[in-house]
C-alpha cells in the first residue's frame, strides 16, 4: 500500500478564494509560484500565469484550485502555506515558508535553504 504524497504547497481558504477570483478573470489557466534570486535577502518569491504548466512543474490541487510549482523551486518552498492578507493599507498573497531563514528589512526578499531530502 502506498501512503499518499503530502502536497508540496498549501493555500489558506483566503488564497484559494483569491486564486479563484484572479483565474475567472485571466486567460491563463493556472497560476504559477517559485523563486527567483534577487533582493537585498538573496530571493524573491514570484507568481505569474501560465497556459500550461512546463513538464516538470509540481501540480498541486488544494482547497478547490489548482497551482503549479516551479520546478527548480520546489525545494524552496517545500511544506509553505500560501496565504491572503488584507489590511488596511495592503492586499497581497504571503508566503509562510519553514525553509525562510531570514527575509531583509522591506520584506521584499527572503533567505531560503532547501529541503534536506536525506533526513
Amino acid at each position: 500500500m502506498t501512503r499518499a504524497r503530502p502536497k508540496a504547497v498549501t493555500l489558506t481558504d483566503a488564497a484559494a478564494d483569491r486564486v479563484k477570483a484572479l483565474m475567472a478573470d485571466k486567460e491563463a489557466g493556472y497560476l504559477r509560484v517559485g523563486v527567483k534570486n534577487g533582493g537585498c535577502a538573496g530571493m524573491e518569491y514570484v507568481m505569474d500565469y501560465v497556459s500550461e504548466p512546463d513538464p516538470l512543474d509540481e501540480r498541486v490541487e488544494d482547497q478547490g484550485v489548482e497551482i503549479v510549482v516551479d520546478a527548480k523551486s520546489l525545494l524552496f518552498l517545500l511544506g509553505s502555506q500560501l496565504d491572503y492578507e488584507v489590511t488596511p493599507l495592503h492586499a497581497k498573497f504571503v508566503f509562510k515558508n519553514p525553509n525562510e531563514t531570514d527575509a531583509c528589512g522591506c520584506g521584499e526578499s527572503v533567505t531560503l535553504i532547501p529541503v534536506n531530502l536525506d533526513n
